[in-house]
């Protein structure tokens, strides 16, 4: 449903698609922004486009507000609250008649209410949403109306209980003395959006003049958020507050982490990083969540002899599972659903992590400490005089650490680790390139998990897609394959981003069998443990993609973005 007028003109002009524009109006009407400003913030049109187009459908006056002296503003119309509700703002008197700044013309009900309150007629006057912003954001020094917040988010976001969090009896004080609450509400406003919308990370921007928020959505970002500059100072120390950071050091990266309690049963917690840019801080929060660790192998994606493979291997008493990928890519969560399996009354677990990303009760879990000496090594001897049955490894990042791992896994224990290479063949070659000596690799490790994270099509609204079979065959699909392969393209509408709605592992599972340890013992390459692995049956990244792309999970273009041709 359009709930805009402005919208319904747009979809008679054709210049946005009818799902877009539904998208927009719905978000709109739900959050109660001005239709104006989703557009732009989703990039469907340009300002100077917007206004050409309310201009001619409307013949409003149209005014450049960079040419505007917005200090002539007669200050006893300067309403916080109304300039806010109808995103508008009074310019100038002229007689009885009050002259109104709005980006939507079609909006009847904002010179009415203007009208209503100051007992003056209210004409409109069309100017550029970007400017009208800006403008908006001069106006109004009071943090909470500059940064957006309704009475309504103030009283849901006091319910949420931050840990770490400084407090007073009538609020929360920053360290310059003044009163930060509406920086606070803010904060915590935008955790929730995050976790609301399914996002794995944050990302608070400054630039020069100008400061920016960001959100990871399905693996690719968004821009959220555009806060004043002048607050950019204030929002860094509050996350640093909460994050129990050292809010004086501003020269060096820091990290901390976050509990925020949405309830009495249930807590997301945050990953801070914090990092010294040529205009501010910028900080990085990355949202870890228990409950993905439980979902289940079922859900994370893999083919049903890729599963059989990864729960035959965790069956077994001793020997070594090597996740590799990129950062991202869901390696965290494939080990810890691994471990949940295994996590029962007889089984004694213990991990080395840096950072502890998820916290499962029944493991014991170790921080790496390099400061203080604790390295993954350390952690490692002292796992193995701890009576252990299973062990996990954060990353193997050194010969020291993976020598030490190696030794476990011969001597009884299971082991997990994770290496960042880009397929599970090149993983036996980076293991022999930091010196373990190469029957040590072929004597301890079992399987070898490659793995990337791809946006799903929404399943609402996906489309078929022709491409020529020319170009199939080139892509790396069959020419038995081609006659019955229908692909599928995102398209978008209100039920998901873009056209994509969540994401799907995509597989490498490679268990080492005698033919590739031979060649592990021969010192072979990369290319002939990837041939050979192949010939044996086991699909590489690139295939399971296809796949996913075959049976309309993933698009064409989604599949090249997360593996190679």
């Amino acid at each position: 449903m359009l709930h805009h007028s402005l919208a319904a003109l747009l979809l008679r002009d054709r210049r946005i698609p009818e799902a877009q524009l539904k998208s927009c109006s719905e978000y709109a009407w739900e959050t109660k922004l001005p239709f104006t400003s989703v557009l732009l913030e989703r990039k469907l049109i340009q300002p100077d486009e917007l206004a050409a187009f309310c201009y001619q459908e409307s013949n409003c006056p149209w005014l450049d507000l960079d040419a505007f002296n917005s200090e002539l503003i007669p200050p006893q119309f300067i309403n916080e609250r109304l300039i806010r509700k109808n995103h508008a703002v009074p310019l100038y008197q002229r007689g009885n008649v009050l002259y109104i700044a709005v980006s939507d013309p079609t909006r009847i009900e904002t010179l009415d209410e203007f009208q209503f309150r100051t007992r003056l007629q209210s004409e409109a006057v069309l100017v550029q949403e970007d400017k009208l912003q800006r403008l908006i954001d001069k106006l109004l020094e009071n943090e909470s109306t500059m940064l957006g917040v309704t009475a309504q988010d103030e009283q849901e976001l006091r319910e949420i209980d931050a840990e770490g969090e400084i407090r007073e009896e009538h609020g929360a004080v920053s360290v310059d003395g003044k009163n930060d609450a509406p920086i606070v509400i803010y904060i915590n406003k935008m955790l929730l959006d995050a976790i609301k919308r399914g996002a794995s990370d944050l990302h608070f921007e400054p630039y020069e003049g100008e400061y920016r928020i960001r959100f990871r959505i399905d693996g690719v970002l968004h821009e959220i958020a555009r806060p004043p500059f002048a607050l950019s100072a204030r929002i860094a120390a509050r996350l640093k507050v909460m994050s129990q950071l050292d809010i004086a050091e501003r020269r060096l990266p820091q990290d901390g982490r976050i509990k925020l309690r949405l309830s009495k049963n249930k807590a997301i917690d945050f990953r801070v990083s914090s990092l010294p840019t040529m205009y501010g801080e910028k900080l990085v929060l990355r949202i870890l969540d228990s409950a993905s660790a439980m979902m289940g192998i079922e859900s994370l994606g893999y083919a049903p002899d890729q599963k059989r493979l990864y729960e035959e291997a965790l069956a077994r008493p001793q020997g070594m599972i090597l996740v590799t990928g990129p950062t991202g890519s869901g390696k965290t969560v494939s080990l810890y659903t691994g471990l949940n399996i295994l996590n029962t009354p007889e089984v004694n677990i213990s991990t080395a992590e840096d950072p502890v990303e998820i916290n499962l009760y029944g493991i014991n879990q170790v921080q790496i400490n390099v400061k203080a000496g604790l390295t993954f090594a350390d952690a490692l001897r002292s796992f193995l005089r701890q009576d252990p049955d299973v062990v996990m490894v954060g990353e193997i990042r050194d010969l020291e650490t993976a020598e030490i791992a190696i030794k476990a896994a011969q001597t009884g224990h299971l082991v997990m680790s994770t290496l960042h290479t880009n397929s599970a063949a090149e993983t036996l070659t980076r293991l022999m390139n930091m010196g373990v000596p190469s029957y040590n690799i072929a004597g301890s490790v079992s399987l070898i998990i490659a793995q990337r994270l791809a946006r799903r099509l929404c399943s609402e609204c996906k489309e078929p897609e022709e491409i020529p079979n020319e170009e199939l065959l080139r892509q790396g699909f069959t020419e038995e394959q081609i006659p019955n392969l229908t692909i599928h393209k995102p398209v978008g509408c209100d039920r998901c981003t873009n056209g994509y709605k969540g994401r799907t592992g995509i597989y490498e599972v490679m268990p080492v069998t005698e033919a590739i340890q031979e060649l592990i013992m021969s010192s072979a390459g990369s290319i002939q443990i990837a041939r050979q692995a192949r010939k044996e049956g086991y699909n590489s990244l690139r295939q399971s993609a296809l796949e996913r792309v075959a049976d309309g999970t993933i698009s064409l273009a989604e599949a090249n973005r997360v593996s190679s041709n």
